[in-house]
């Protein structure tokens, strides 16, 4: 009977490395085996060959499987069972008791066995680090693919007819979303790999891809505009005063913009020159539209000298500019400056928030999750109640919109300046 048993166990430890090396090598990352590759890893450079091609890794192993099943069922019935069976006849136990008892007794024995030891043990220490299992399994799992070459070519075969028919034609897709890679990046965060403020950056980053011109651009009203038909000593006064680097210059009208000057090589010819030819010092901006991608604007921006775009719409109306400082404020958020001290957005004891009606609509999607149509054409919090209320609300207005309750605290003659934003909690009665 010894031989049996040991036969049974060497299956079912079989099995499970089987078992293991299946879910090891679905579940492993490529972008962690790929690093393991170029480390010189050659466990990891057949581990990418198998999880290229599933349906033969797959193959590989039901044929293992498949077969230590049979065995293993073989030797369990027909052999120890029936050894079982004898011992209890010999112990004066009844023909037909002794057959139910002993087969029963030795099936359910190894299959609790085989549930143990070659399913879920082995599957768990695959789900711990899948990728040092993956390639520690791999090299065998390619020898067995190569000694069962016509069963496995023959069973992949057969798979990809059927999917076939089912309308699974095609290589598998896989696809990230957003969301999952936000949920990676969380995950390193809760398991210490990344810093918040490195989350927070990552974040930053996503959002910024998603944005457009109109997204990034300080709006026109925001702009300040050097204007060619004042007189010298007005240039001079607002170039002293200014707290920018580089100002947009216009002639005769907004849309008219010609270009940017710097500020420092100004205010050094006027310390010098009583006449001074502003004209001169315009420098060519790069020019983008209102809904260009933030990539191609990070783009056109590194490209030119002057570190800033001018943003126009489709019929060619001057509507904001883009600098370098307000892509970096896309990504890591918006710098205080010196004498204003308005965050967008604030948690208040009550819990409920105080929200600037220019804070990104994708930051305040972010932190509260409230519902945003993704095609939607605006881009900050008071676009989305615009949108929402389709006219310019009054101070005091209050709607709901999801489960929040929003109320205009604050505008700034047509512009919406403060919001406040709750929860609303329903009250249940039973």
């Amino acid at each position: 009977m010894y031989p049996e048993i040991a036969i049974v166990l060497v299956l079912t430890v079989v099995n499970g490395v089987l078992a293991m090396s299946e879910l090891a090598v679905v579940s492993s990352r490529p972008a962690r085996l790929k690093v393991l590759a170029e480390q010189g890893s050659s466990g990891a450079r057949t581990a990418i060959r198998l999880s290229e091609n599933p349906g033969r890794f797959l193959s590989t192993v039901q044929i293992g499987i498949t077969l230590v099943g049979v065995l293993s069922g073989a030797f369990s019935g027909a052999t120890l069972g029936a050894r079982f069976s004898g011992w209890l006849e010999a112990q004066g136990v009844s023909d037909g008791v002794a057959d139910a008892i002993g087969v029963g007794s030795v099936v359910v024995a190894i299959t609790y066995l085989s549930l143990i030891i070659g399913e879920l043990v082995p599957k768990q220490i695959a789900l711990r680090d899948p990728e040092r299992v993956a390639i520690r399994v791999a090299p065998l799992m390619s020898v067995i693919a190569r000694v069962a070459l016509p069963l496995v070519w023959l069973l992949d075969a057969s798979g990809r007819a059927v999917l076939g028919l089912l309308g699974q034609r095609g290589a598998t897709s896989e696809k990230m979303t957003d969301e999952e890679v936000k949920t990676i990046i969380a995950e390193a965060e809760n398991a210490g790999v990344l810093e918040s403020e490195e989350r927070e950056m990552i974040s930053g980053v996503m959002r910024f891809a998603d944005r457009t011109a109109s997204a990034l651009m300080t709006p026109r009203r925001d702009v300040e505009i050097i204007d060619l038909t004042d007189d010298l000593e007005t240039i001079r006064q607002q170039v002293y005063a200014t707290r920018r680097t580089r100002l947009p210059v216009q002639e005769d009208e907004a849309a008219a913009i010609i270009g940017v000057v710097f500020v420092k090589d100004l205010v050094k010819a006027m310390a010098t020159h009583q006449e001074v030819d502003v004209r001169s010092f315009v420098t060519q901006a790069p020019i983008v539209t209102d809904n260009a991608r933030a990539l191609d604007v990070l783009k056109a921006i590194r490209a030119s000298t002057v570190h800033m775009a001018l943003v126009f719409d489709e019929y060619g109306h001057f509507e904001g500019v883009i600098t370098s400082g307000d892509i970096l404020e896309a990504i890591t958020g918006v710098f205080q400056e010196e004498g204003v001290n308005e965050p967008a957005f604030v948690v208040r004891e009550d819990g409920s928030f105080l929200v600037a009606g220019w804070m990104q609509i994708d930051e305040f999607t972010e932190k509260l999750g409230v519902p945003v149509d993704p095609n939607a054409n605006y881009e900050t919090v008071a676009g989305l109640v615009l949108n929402t209320l389709n006219r310019l609300p009054a101070v005091g207005e209050c709607f709901e919109h999801g489960n929040f309750r929003f109320e205009v605290i604050d505008l700034d003659g047509r512009r919406i300046d403060k919001l406040l934003v709750s929860r609303i909690v329903s009250n249940m009665q039973t």
